[in-house]
């Protein structure tokens, strides 16, 4: 089955992880995102991690995305992902199909299993159960939002039935993606993923090429196929810099690294960026690096992270400008028109 080249999307993705405390972290994170909506990028995404701040330091995410819908005018606003079976899944729908419409319909929702297994017990849930969970939430969201009968005779108010074209799931795995694909749903790709033991070296595109493969034809005749490529991106003015800055993230995550299933071969800064699947230096040096990527030239939509590399506050803001003025470009995204509204506050600037 083909399907007709769409134009890219690029998105910015951030697990809230600036180090310093929690409030300055979701001021920062907010000032990244308008940021990157002044320079284009057409959307952006919030992960949730409970309990582990070294992880991720945002639980409540759509919290989150309210202040920045009052803040934002244009760009999309994502979810990747809530942890579904940590969740009720009918506060779920509603909490959603309300902050769509406070964002003027600029909601998506990416949708994931869960973190680590520790992380489901103080919900009163074992990992072990996390798939059958998701799918019974899952539906039960999809039900809500399509204004269907809930039980004891209930529907969602208010309902949202164009949310079901904006759901997202993030899978590590080729059935993962066959899910994804059979339910016409879009495709999250992680911006690094485990390696067998028998294949430790293997490209990350050599993993989710399969899983875009099976996703796609799993995807209902009639559904165009949406596809998210996360990738750690770090672009700088000068390379020494940038691989100062890896340098100090990526040792600063090993051992959390190691702990979640990668294996680190070497202790050199290359080796580094090597297993955590990282695009660091200058824009032709990121240029480069991405173009090799072979899956990442499959997906609907680019979306960056800075993670793990974790540079200051500033540097992250200027990576965001060359990524969206270079480097973005060079891989096939292309700057939408500002809406009326944009160019009359940048005119009265």
């Amino acid at each position: 089955m083909t399907y007709p080249v769409q134009p890219k999307r690029l998105g910015f993705f951030s697990r809230v992880l600036d180090q310093t405390d929690p409030a300055t972290r979701y001021r920062l994170v907010a000032e990244q995102i308008i940021h990157a909506e002044k320079f284009g990028f057409d959307s952006a995404w919030i992960a949730q991690h409970h309990f582990d701040g070294e992880e991720g330091g945002l639980p409540s995410p759509l919290v989150f995305l309210a202040e920045l819908a009052a803040r934002t005018s244009r760009i999309r606003l994502g979810t990747g992902v809530i942890t579904l079976p940590m969740e009720n899944a009918v506060r779920v729908a509603e909490d959603t199909a309300v902050l769509d419409i406070l964002s003027n319909g600029r909601l998506e929702i990416g949708f994931g299993t869960g973190g680590t297994p520790a992380a489901f017990l103080p919900f009163g849930l074992q990992s072990a159960d996390r798939a059958a969970v998701y799918a019974e939430s899952l539906k039960t969201v999809r039900d809500a939002w399509a204004g269907r009968e809930l039980e004891g005779g209930n529907r969602l108010y208010p309902d949202a039935p164009h949310m079901l074209d904006r759901i997202w799931q993030a899978t590590f795995s080729v059935g993962g993606g066959e899910r994804a694909g059979r339910d016409g749903d879009g495709l999250m790709l992680s911006r690094t993923q485990p390696r067998q033991p028998e294949a430790p070296h293997s490209e990350l595109w050599e993993l989710q090429n399969p899983i875009i493969d099976t996703y796609l034809e799993a995807l209902p005749d009639g559904r165009e196929p949406r596809i998210l490529g996360s990738r750690s991106l770090f672009v700088a003015d000068d390379r020494k810099e940038a691989l100062h800055f890896a340098d100090l993230g990526l040792r600063r995550s090993v051992e959390r690294f190691i702990a979640s299933g990668h294996k680190i071969t070497g202790t050199t800064t290359e080796d580094l960026i090597n297993a955590f699947d990282v695009h660091v230096g200058t824009p032709d040096d990121v240029i480069a690096s991405l173009k090799a990527d072979t899956a990442l030239s499959r997906v609907t939509d680019l979306v960056f992270q800075v993670h793990s590399v974790d540079p200051p506050h500033e540097h992250i803001l200027r990576s965001l400008e060359l990524t969206a003025t270079i480097v973005a470009p060079a891989l096939g995204w292309m700057r939408q028109a500002p809406l009326h509204q944009e160019r009359r506050l940048a005119a009265t600037a």
